[in-house]
């Protein structure tokens, strides 16, 4: 056991132990406590970034023995490396975004407290190496993040609060009874690229399994039937946990499906079968349902949360066509959708913080007070939409492009047109507002303009996200050539 082993711990380690400290320290000033979060949060970005360039072989932990047969244990492979260094990089933008909108939140130490703790529970559950582990984690996600729901204390939030709660439990009682069904059979659940089980006509009871975790950890990423908590949970929270709620905690649904898949299960089990006919058509239906819920909401933050029901549902659906090009597709928009996402939540935040404003119908006009904030609001909402050459243009063609290429009966071409469709609704329910923003019309009172920009600490999150949305689709090449080798090893 190489020494530098035990460091895979640390950035799991640093942000739980520095968010349970946070709820002891006293902090003279607010200055004082956001340079101690923001030195957390470089410090473990920076620790993720240097195991992202580690060799895959050297950065195995001993395994923690629960029972015979069960382990709780870490590995990193490519997958692990992408969702935790995406983590991190979220977390420390949105968590500098964050340091302004939350000066007006009362109890902001206890908000930083989970925030940090959240993140260190994330990269546990991204460097997981087997169904245990990132049960666990899953589990202490769910409990750690609901605080963050629930802010303000509200009954309003107290119930949104309540129902992610109840909500994520239910999905987790699915996966974790899917668990049992495998370890049931005698199956050591490790991860392996391509599945460790990958049978062909396998017994009813082990597809059943797979439907059951699909649909638990679909529960988090707003699959329908188990998409409710988003929209209720987004609009009573703050606007930085929206931000990560929806870029990031919707994503571990993601990973979750995918280690059931395509590391458990194996895709050659479920190929063909009623469980992947169910998971398209759940899938293809989330995306229209969110797309158009999403365009008759009014109150901004909504809108932007059915939004994330629709957009997530295009990652499950490239997952479950099971075809290399449409899993490429898959991978890229989990990275594109989350700076996308964010970007729109924190400028949603910025809106709130500085205007009141909550209610599309409001923002007339915004533009010409918040111009640096509507430009990237409406860049991103660009990217949402897939114009080229924005980064997200680039991920639905994979989608589509994978998904004619699938030969699935129907589904293969009913699945790109509800993309298409799910396209046009998010013009409609983001360039609107941009549009009225920045051309308000001749009733629009310029006598009255009054600047209403968000400082630095707003600002510079924002724009550096809108930046990396735009200029991974100029030059995706990196991220396709990595996401390829991802596909070729699974399918």
């Amino acid at each position: 056991m190489d020494i530098n082993n035990y460091f895979l711990v640390f950035p799991v380690l640093l942000p739980i132990f520095a968010g349970v400290l946070l709820m002891f320290l006293k902090f003279g000033k607010r200055e004082h406590m956001q340079l101690y979060i923001l030195t957390i949060l470089i410090v473990d970005l920076a620790s993720i970034g240097w195991i992202a360039l580690q060799p895959e072989d050297t950065l195995t932990l001993s395994p923690f023995f629960i029972a015979e047969g069960l382990h709780v244990f870490f590995h990193v492979d490519i997958l692990s490396k992408i969702f935790s260094v995406l983590t991190a990089f979220v977390w420390l933008m949105v968590g500098i975004a964050s340091f302004e909108y939350m000066a007006h939140e009362k109890n902001e130490q206890r908000f930083y407290c989970f925030y940090l703790v959240v993140g260190g529970v994330l990269s546990a559950l991204a460097f997981s190496g087997n169904l245990l582990t990132m049960y666990v984690f899953y589990e202490l996600m769910t409990l750690t993040s609901m605080p963050l729901v629930m802010h303000n204390l509200s009954h309003e939030a107290i119930m949104a609060g309540l129902k992610y709660l109840f909500y994520s439990v239910a999905g987790a009682f699915m996966v974790l009874f899917g668990f049992f069904l495998f370890n049931a059979e005698g199956r050591v659940l490790y991860f392996s690229p391509g599945g460790i089980i990958n049978e062909a006509n396998p017994p009813g009871i082990m597809l059943f399994a797979v439907f059951l975790m699909i649909v638990g950890f679909g529960t988090k990423a707003g699959m329908f039937p188990m998409h409710g908590w988003l929209p209720t949970a987004h609009p009573v929270a703050p606007a930085p946990a929206s931000a990560v709620l929806s870029g990031v905690i919707t994503k571990a649904g993601v990973l979750g499906i995918i280690r059931s898949v395509y590391y458990v299960a194996g895709p050659d089990m479920i190929k063909g079968t009623w469980v992947q006919y169910t998971w398209i058509i759940l899938s293809v239906l989330t995306i229209f349902m969110g797309s158009m819920m999403a365009y008759k909401e009014k109150i901004l933050k909504k809108r932007l949360a059915y939004s994330t029901v629709s957009q997530v549902s295009y990652i499950l659906f490239g997952l479950s066509v099971m075809q290399p090009v449409a899993f490429v597709g898959a991978l890229m928009h989990v990275i594109f959708h989350s700076l996308v996402k964010n970007t729109l939540f924190v400028s949603a935040g910025a809106i709130i913080c500085k205007t009141g404003k909550t209610k599309a119908r409001q923002l007339v006009g915004i533009g010409k007070e918040m111009p640096v904030t509507m430009w990237c609001f409406t860049l991103v909402s660009l990217t949402l939409i897939g114009i080229p050459p924005t980064s997200a243009f680039v991920s639905k063609w994979y989608l589509i492009s994978g998904a004619l290429d699938s030969g699935i009966l129907g589904l293969s071409w009913i699945g790109p047109i509800v993309l298409l469709i799910s396209a046009l609704l998010t013009a409609g329910y983001l360039l609107t507002i941009s549009i009225k923003a920045f051309l308000p019309g001749e009733d629009y009172n310029y006598a009255k303009l009054v600047n209403h920009e968000p400082t630095w600490r707003m600002l510079m999150p924002m724009i550096v996200m809108t930046a990396l949305a735009v200029i991974l689709g100029i030059w995706p090449g990196g991220l396709m050539k990595m996401f390829a080798d991802i596909a070729a090893s699974v399918l």
